[in-house]
């Protein structure tokens, strides 16, 4: 046996999926077998395994051993000559295993090797090299120190950011997400080392190779996705917790003892450091918008009042006292944030709804509080008037710059609609779109791009990938689903880089899947609706349903002169409408019998596939669709439907 995959997964069935099916494209032409032990999954990844890839050697604990652990299971049993330790939230390119195979059999002090990562966007990961992280360089790295010089050889050490990209080197440390080993090099370094649960262990065993007598190299000409991050949030105070503790077991082991107690007070002054900042830097991201609009509504109201004072005060000799300008004015100011703030004005995504709603309420609290006051404390009610108007103005102005210009840290709802395009063949094409539409109905679809110049265009075509710059922009997409059945890793992954300028979201529809993976999300009815939302079980739901089909039933039963017409079977569309009065009917319901016993519904007329009219769903689809249905439902979901099929309404 040549070459021995082991993935170890953790409730990412999914990524496991789509990882597996690039893996299986890839050993087409190399003698492999693969390894995949999971620690204790809740999700379906164990039923995916055996339906989709029975050829697979599944090692299933019972409780989650760790990474380190769970991974030299799978090497003790393997029997390849080489060993290639692979996360599940990766794609491999289709010649990966035979250029590092190559690579390895030709370069015989080659103990270990790594390879050009990319996210789920196309940009290059820097954790794809590495340098030992010595104290010196642990410093650099926890203190900023390598961001702001990458091209220094002493301070971009931990990610030797002064080595080219794009050329092989010879480094020190390798990804755990990547990382291929031969086995008479484990045989006499050893495995991973099970002190480690999570991090680090690909550090430790890096340094052993190299200690071994070994180089481990970085292998740019072949590369992998790597969804960096997607089970685990890597920004987060508990990452960088468990990172460097991480670390301080790697000090331990392999520094001298004066060495590793630096660094572990480098690692406890970094996590406090780090700590801080991220306090810091939320309070400062949650006052930084109220500040702003303070200031700006302030300065206008001082420019008002004082004109006012001179315009219309003087008139009369008189004026308003000092404190009217830096105290009652902010007072008032105060108010009409606060109001912001309690109609969730601040809340992300923006709502300008509930920014005006604040204002209004504010304005409102202070005119009636202004009317209480004694004669001696009524200023000027115009000033208030004309403040809560400059304030709609300004406050409004200022989300229009922060929109316009896409400034960090603040998003809005509904902004921009998410304008998908399908690159791939004309029927791929047709079923991915079928799965993203229905688990994401708002999306907008712009149409398929054709992945050759001789595929055959339909109707849904706007143009091909050739064309697919001035596609962007004439049709104003902002996110690309490729379809891996019809395009090869590689060729996915050089138009990710090509068009990152764009900055596009980007999504891969594995080969007979029901998954559509991407950078930021999962379609999926096993991910993102595994935590009922409004589950169709709960007695609210079936309130809200139930009152929906007596309403929309009686609204039909009034108008039926009217209605009657756009319905195809009259008489069942009578006959339905009592039905749904008497509760024997309910207008939506699952589309296989069983799902709706299991969700105790009444017997349905339409189903929610009947909002695809002319499409043509697979089972697992269908079963997908029922799922979702019973999992998150919603009025709306019922609303949507019987508006689309409405001339299906008379069906028996």
């Amino acid at each position: 046996m040549k070459l021995s995959i082991i993935i170890v997964n953790y409730n990412v069935s999914c990524f496991l999926e789509q990882a597996l099916t690039s893996v299986y494209k890839a050993l087409r032409n190399v003698e492999g077998e693969v390894y995949v032990v999971d620690n204790n999954s809740v999700d379906n990844s164990l039923a995916m395994l055996a339906e989709k890839f029975p050829q697979v050697h599944v090692i299933a604990n019972k409780e989650n051993v760790g990474f380190a652990r769970a991974n030299n299971q799978a090497i003790r049993i393997s029997t390849g000559e080489y060993v290639l330790l692979l996360n599940p939230d990766t794609v491999v390119e289709e010649d990966t295993f035979e250029k590092c195979i190559r690579f390895m059999d030709d370069t015989p002090d080659a103990g270990g090797l790594g390879v050009k990562m990319v996210n789920g966007k196309g940009e290059f990961l820097p954790e794809s090299k590495r340098g030992i992280p010595l104290p010196s360089v642990a410093f650099y790295k926890l203190f900023g120190l390598s961001k702001l010089f990458p091209n220094s050889r002493k301070f971009g050490t931990y990610h030797l950011s002064y080595l080219s990209e794009d050329e092989i080197h010879s480094v020190e440390v390798l990804a755990g997400a990547f990382m291929l080993m031969r086995r008479s090099v484990l045989d006499k370094v050893g495995l991973l080392d099970e002190d480690y649960f999570m991090y680090g262990e690909d550090i430790d065993l890096s340094y052993r190779i190299l200690k071994g007598g070994y180089k481990n190299y970085y292998f740019p000409e072949t590369r992998i996705i790597h969804y960096k991050g997607e089970s685990t949030k890597t920004g987060s105070l508990n990452y960088v917790h468990v990172f460097y503790k991480a670390m301080q077991i790697f000090a331990r082991k392999h520094f001298s003892q004066k060495n590793a107690r630096l660094f572990n007070f480098l690692i406890d002054c970094a996590i406090w450091f780090r700590a801080s900042l991220a306090a810091l830097k939320r309070i400062f991201s949650r006052l930084l918008l109220p500040i702003i609009d303070f200031v700006c509504v302030y300065a206008g109201m001082l420019v008002l009042t004082r004109y006012w004072a001179y315009a219309v005060l003087a008139q009369h000799h008189s004026s308003y006292p000092n404190f009217y300008y830096y105290f009652i004015i902010p007072i008032y100011i105060i108010v009409w944030l606060a109001a912001i703030a309690l109609c969730k004005g601040y809340k992300k995504p923006i709502r300008l709804s509930n920014v005006n709603k604040g204002i209004v309420m504010g304005t409102v609290v202070i005119l009636l509080v202004y009317a209480l006051l004694p004669e001696t404390l009524r200023f000027s009610r115009a000033v208030v008037v004309f403040g809560a108007m400059w304030t709609v103005i300004v406050v409004n102005l200022l989300r229009y710059v922060i929109r316009k210009f896409h400034i960090r840290g603040n998003s809005f709802d509904n902004v921009s609609k998410r304008r998908i395009a399908v690159v791939g063949s004309p029927e791929e094409s047709a079923r991915v779109l079928d799965l993203v539409q229905m688990m994401e109905p708002k999306c907008e679809f712009a149409g398929v791009v054709l992945h050759t110049e001789e595929a055959t265009a339909d109707n849904a075509t706007i143009g091909r990938l050739s064309q697919i710059e001035d596609l962007i922009s004439l049709y104003r997409i902002n996110e690309l689903i490729f379809c891996a059945k019809d395009m090869p890793a590689a060729q996915i992954i050089d138009w990710m880089g090509r068009l990152q300028q764009l900055q596009l979201e980007y999504k891969i529809a594995p080969e007979n899947s029901s998954s559509v993976i991407g950078s930021n999300s999962i379609f999926s009815s096993e991910d993102l609706y595994t935590i009922p939302v409004h589950s169709i079980v709960q007695k609210s739901s079936k309130r809200s349903k139930r009152a929906w089909d007596v309403f929309s039933a009686f609204c039909l039963l009034l108008f039926l002169a009217l209605d009657i017409w756009f319905v195809k079977n009259k008489g069942g569309f009578v006959r339905n409408i009592f039905a749904v009065l008497s509760g024997r009917k309910s207008w939506v319901g699952c589309h296989l019998a069983e799902n709706n016993e299991h969700a105790k519904l009444k017997p349905n007329v339409l189903t929610t596939l009947d909002a695809f009219q002319g499409n043509h769903f697979t089972s697992e689809m269908i079963a997908t669709a029922d799922e979702l249905y019973t999992r998150d439902y919603q009025v709306k979901l019922d609303v949507h439907t019987m508006l689309k099929a409405f001339s299906q309404l008379g069906r028996r």
